[in-house]
């Protein structure tokens, strides 16, 4: 006997994943879908199930049928960005919208004569203009306006949203690529990724074509960091490959490559420097940026645009840094473009493969309980570690921001202490309280000190950045020690830490950036002079001697002779590197010193350069190598925490505020650092207040995909009955006790749905039923004559197929089945006993 599946499920815990979530959950994403692709509204539901994103987070774009490249302006904002903000306005989702992920299918390029940006880009920051062209693009110039603000700030995106936005700003990605199944896959590798604590290598590879390769001179900084942070996967290399298994991230300057089969472990990300990695369905001749997702990657990211190679439109290696302190994708990301408007950022924007996981759990609350009138609310937390407190706990009712239960922000009067070099230097906490400004306040009271610890401070986000000014101390004879105190505050939540006990000396190489302008005459000269770190001089000389030389040509005649001395391949010598005629057209041409040695001594070796007065080098003094001297110096951090490593709540929450009936409430407590990782406990319950009730039942499914469902209400006269699921309303009845609706299953699209009522009487009271759950399509096994079991399926999604041969028993797993087209087929052996059978959706 084969009696249908009963997938209809009443499942008002479903949101109830403790998974965390670095500085955002579902809570705060909203969800974007195009009606006109089926393959955009199944990938938007799954990304919904995936991340517990509340079906009032979901906008389904309802008027573009444009194709999926590019719109204008207008188009961009009538169709999506308006609906986006009212959405936003009307749900009341302002306190709590931070990420905006478009599934599939929508335009990634808004485009206005020359000036072309991304649609990520234009949902973070507007869209914007280009300025004066550049060599002949007009789409080669860094207007003031592109600049990031939320760039390099370390500090959660809601308090620094970036200052040119006209509208409200979202971290938007776009969860895409050639087809649904790449799609799919990203984001399921996303998800996985989530604390891991990935130990797999980062390559900046250092590429051989000059033109895409110039972001190594961001490379260092990246290592560097990510080391102080006890990172040591961060790796430079000099490569033009890509044949690489095993990463997490990689960075290169290349138009065209390829990857291994899962090259990159989940949660990482990568991308190239190049013009059109963007134009992720087009055929630009170059390899598009999705090609990084299909390689495994969770994230990348690619001009839509000629950008010209400013290393200001492509992200900094820092992302890396970022993500070890545990930022989302999207954070890490955007945080490393300082101007991101022509790039498109592609993947899933909520993997945080260095999230540190809380614990939580419920005092005085179990699932199904009853409240009324003012009942406390007591969700216990405990941090992850003992430097990462817990500083603020918020309340959301049904996946909506309700109030702030508790804050811990640093208390005014606590005292920092730092001991630096022997010296002490204390801090204490001013009115202006935010981890910012605290770290702010801390970083010029080291400085004010500089002069006798000679350690220089720098304040990024609640993070304090230490350099040793001395050249010829170690870093490990540079020590330093935090500690705290209440100070004069009744209580301590200002907490300081170092991130190690000596400072770190550097890995880099010092280097000089020379630069030789304007186009030589017969016999005009070039000459430098070179000072040892031991005092040994040795001076060179190239002239022209042919007439119509360029000025390319002057300068690699003496790349090539500095490179001939053996007197500078000793370990305090130099050697050259990065030739790069780099204007012809403008008569220039640059090469790079290096110290053959790494660290601030060995960058001590001074070069004078000096020329004819009809050419000009650059620089024009004596300098040392030392272009990249914050590189060179060794280097510490400090963190300025707030908040309790146990966050014990005890909230009373007027249920009066929200309707009667059934709710999931989500007590959500955040990280007090700049990350503010989300740690989340929920509990499903019934509010009774009035007398009003009201039940949601699931009829049987009717013809050509239609979804029915009934309600009924009372005992007092009703004035509206409104069914809600994913996307928002669902349709109205009004003055009536009963309803019946009916769903259209190619509306929602593939995937697990959420049904819920809400009935509001002519007093106005309103009553919330539970949540049923269906899957679209709905399951039906069938027997094919005696032996094979087949049932409708999601390709891609797993499901359980469970048997018992008395029904009073238990059933037991039969199998789990993945789906790999629309329909599944299980073999059941004839000479079996009989049997009951059902199926279960997975995930």
């Amino acid at each position: 006997m084969l009696p249908r599946a009963a997938i209809f499920l009443f499942l008002g815990a479903f949101l109830a994943t403790d998974t965390l979530w670095a500085g955002g959950s579902g809570l705060n994403v909203i969800v974007v879908v195009n009606q006109y692709s089926t393959n955009s509204v199944q990938l938007g539901n799954d990304y919904c199930e995936q991340r517990g994103v509340p079906p009032q987070n979901v906008l389904r774009l309802t008027n573009w049928a444009g194709g999926n490249i590019e719109w204008n302006p207008t188009e961009f904002q009538n169709d999506l960005l308006n609906p986006l903000l009212s959405l936003v306005s009307s749900r009341g989702l302002t306190n709590q919208a931070q990420f905006v992920l478009l599934s599939l299918d929508i335009p990634y390029r808004v485009i206005n004569g020359s000036d072309a940006n991304s649609t990520t880009a234009a949902l973070f920051y507007g869209f914007k203009t280009n300025g004066p062209p550049v060599g002949g693009y007009a789409s080669c110039s860094l207007p003031d306006n592109t600049s990031n603000s939320y760039a390099y700030s370390e500090l959660p995106f809601i308090q620094a949203t970036p200052n040119t936005a006209v509208t409200n700003s979202f971290l938007a990605m776009m969860l895409t690529d050639t087809n649904l199944a790449a799609a799919e896959n990203t984001l399921l590798r996303g998800v996985a990724s989530d604390s891991t604590f990935p130990t797999q290598t980062v390559y900046l590879a250092k590429t051989t074509d000059a033109a895409r390769n110039v972001r190594f001179v961001e490379f260092d900084n990246a290592v560097f960091e990510n080391q102080v942070a006890g990172n040591d996967a961060v790796h430079r290399i000099e490569s033009d490959s890509t044949a690489f298994t095993n990463l997490f991230g990689f960075q290169t300057g290349l138009a065209s490559y390829s990857f291994n089969t899962n090259a990159f472990v989940p949660g990482g990300l990568g991308d190239t420097l190049t013009s059109y990695a963007g134009n992720i369905l087009e055929n630009s001749g170059q390899t598009p940026a999705v090609a990084f997702l299909e390689a495994g990657a969770a994230g990348s990211y690619g001009t839509v645009v000629e950008p010209c190679n400013y290393t200001q439109k492509f992200p900094d290696p820092v992302d890396y840094f970022y993500q070890t302190r545990g930022f989302s994708l999207a954070e890490a990301y955007y945080q490393s473009v300082l101007n991101p408007f022509q790039g498109l950022f592609v993947g899933e924007p909520l993997a945080a493969p260095f999230a540190r996981p809380g614990g939580a759990s419920w005092t005085s609350l179990t699932n199904g309980e009853v409240l009324s009138g003012v009942a406390v609310l007591s969700p216990n937390f405990t941090a992850a570690a003992t430097n990462l407190p817990l500083a603020q706990a918020d309340l959301f009712v049904d996946g909506t921001f309700f109030e702030t239960m508790t804050n811990l922000p640093p208390t005014v009067g606590n005292v920092l202490s730092v001991l630096l070099n022997g010296n002490t230097i204390d801090y204490t906490v001013p009115a202006s309280n935010t981890l910012a400004a605290v770290a702010a306040g801390l970083a010029n009271a080291l400085n004010l000190q500089s002069g006798v610890t000679h350690v220089q401070a720098a304040a990024v986000g609640d993070r304090v950045e230490l350099q040793s000014q001395d050249i010829y101390i170690p870093g490990s004879n540079v020590t330093v020690s935090a500690s705290t105190g209440a100070g004069s505050a009744p209580r301590l939540t200002t907490w300081l830490d170092a991130a190690r006990p000596a400072f770190l000396d550097t890995v880099a190489t010092g280097y000089q950036l020379v630069t030789f302008y304007n186009a030589p005459q017969t016999n005009d000269w070039v000459a430098v002079t070179f000072m040892k770190t031991n005092g040994t001089q040795i001076t060179l000389a190239v002239t022209n001697t042919v007439p119509g030389a360029t000025i390319g040509n002057l300068a690699q005649n003496m790349f090539n002779l500095i490179l001939a001395t053996p007197a500078l391949h000793s370990a305090d010598g130099v050697t050259m590197g990065d030739f790069y005629d780099a204007d012809p057209y403008q008569a220039a041409a640059q090469f790079y010193l290096y110290a053959n040695t790494p660290g601030w001594p060995a960058a001590q070796f001074l070069a004078t350069w000096t020329s004819s007065t009809n050419l000009q080098v650059t620089p024009a003094d004596t300098s040392p190598l030392a272009d990249n001297v914050s590189d060179l110096r060794p280097r510490n951090h400090l963190y300025v925490t707030s908040g309790t490593n146990s966050l014990a709540v005890n909230f009373p929450c007027d249920t009066t505020q929200m309707s009667d009936g059934y709710h999931e409430l989500a007590a959500v407590a955040y990280e007090g650092t700049s990350v503010a990782t989300q740690t989340r406990v929920t509990r499903s319950l019934l509010v009774r207040n009035t007398g009003l009730s009201a039940t949601l039942a699931a009829l049987p499914s009717g013809t050509n995909g239609v979804l029915q469902f009934t309600v009924a209400a009372g005992p007092a006269p009703i004035a509206r009955i409104e069914l809600f699921g994913t996307g928002g309303s669902l349709g109205v009845v009004l003055g009536q006790a009963t309803a019946t609706f009916t769903v259209s299953a190619n509306y929602l699209g593939l995937g697990l749905h959420p049904f819920y009522a809400v009935v509001t009487d002519q007093a106005g009271h309103r009553y919330q039923t539970q949540t049923l759950w269906s899957v679209v399509p709905s399951i039906s096994l069938a027997l094919t004559g005696t032996s094979l079991l087949s049932w409708a399926a999601i390709p891609g999604h797993q499901y359980d197929l469970e048997f018992t041969t008395n029904l009073a028993a238990r059933f037991q797993s039969l199998a789990t089945v993945t789906a790999s087209n629309g329909a599944v087929q299980w073999p059941v052996a004839a000479t079996n006993p009989a049997a009951f059978y059902r199926v279960k959706w997975v995930r």
